[in-house]
């Protein structure tokens, strides 16, 4: 006869209450990891488009600047958007639904939110937006914006479309835009690194930027002076919480 040797009862209990504790540790982090990938992918995935669609309506139409017609209010700052402008770029797009300057049609969400939590404004309920859904589910709402030298046709863009998420800019919202002075798309970005730790954590206008330039999201995680939970400091030499 042999003697078979097994784990007890308590101590495979035990056992499974340490492997539940290091789970219970671990996929929170492994979670916001994967869903910050995600969103990654899915912010570079629409810039690419984007400036996809705008070289290819440039290529046919020529230079934005000289198909906008923009109309300016007398403050000089109220523009108002052409629709002409718009459609000549979502020729080149795969949409699921227009509703082009026409309020109320569920093609965003109803407001928007910066980063801090506050009110950026109506977006869905303006007639001042052109608004679209993209191919993938996601929302899209264009406007016109005074520069100081020129002007610029704003891209909002939900990657969780009109239904979903918190509808909220440095989240789900990411912002691109298309100056008139030199015609090409751009993520939205800050003038230096200090701004960029400022500006994502109030408005979030930002965030695209950051994740071009970065490749990660970890600026919901560090607070306005660049200070991570776990004690790292971002800096220009290492954008990251890790």
């Amino acid at each position: 006869m042999t003697n078979k040797q097994a784990f007890t009862l308590a101590e495979t209990l035990i056992v499974m209450g340490i492997i539940g504790v290091v789970a219970a540790l671990t996929l929170p982090n492994l979670n916001s990891s994967t869903g910050d990938k995600e969103k990654i992918a899915k912010v570079k995935k629409i810039y690419s488009n984007l400036e996809d669609a705008m070289g290819r309506a440039q290529a046919v139409y020529g230079p934005i600047s000289e198909w906008t017609n923009i109309t300016i209010g007398g403050d000089g700052k109220k523009v108002t958007l052409n629709p002409l402008a718009v459609e000549r770029i979502t020729e080149f797009m795969k949409l699921s639904k227009t509703c082009a300057l026409v309020a109320n049609q569920g093609c965003f969400n109803q407001s928007l939110n910066n980063a801090n939590g506050t009110n950026f404004g109506i977006i869905d309920g303006a007639v001042g937006y052109y608004k679209f859904i993209l191919a993938d589910g996601s929302s899209v709402a264009l406007n016109y914006s005074a520069g100081f030298n020129d002007l610029e046709l704003n891209f909002y863009v939900d990657i969780d479309g009109p239904n979903k998420g918190s509808s909220t800019l440095g989240k789900d919202v990411f912002v691109f835009n298309v100056s008139t002075s030199t015609d090409y798309l751009v993520p939205n970005t800050s003038a230096n690194f200090s701004a960029y730790l400022s500006e994502l954590k109030s408005k979030g206008m930002t965030a695209a930027g950051w994740i071009i330039d970065y490749d990660n999201m970890d600026y919901l995680k560090f607070d306005s002076s660049g200070k991570c939970p776990n004690n790292v400091t971002v800096n220009e030499t290492n954008p990251s919480c890790k």
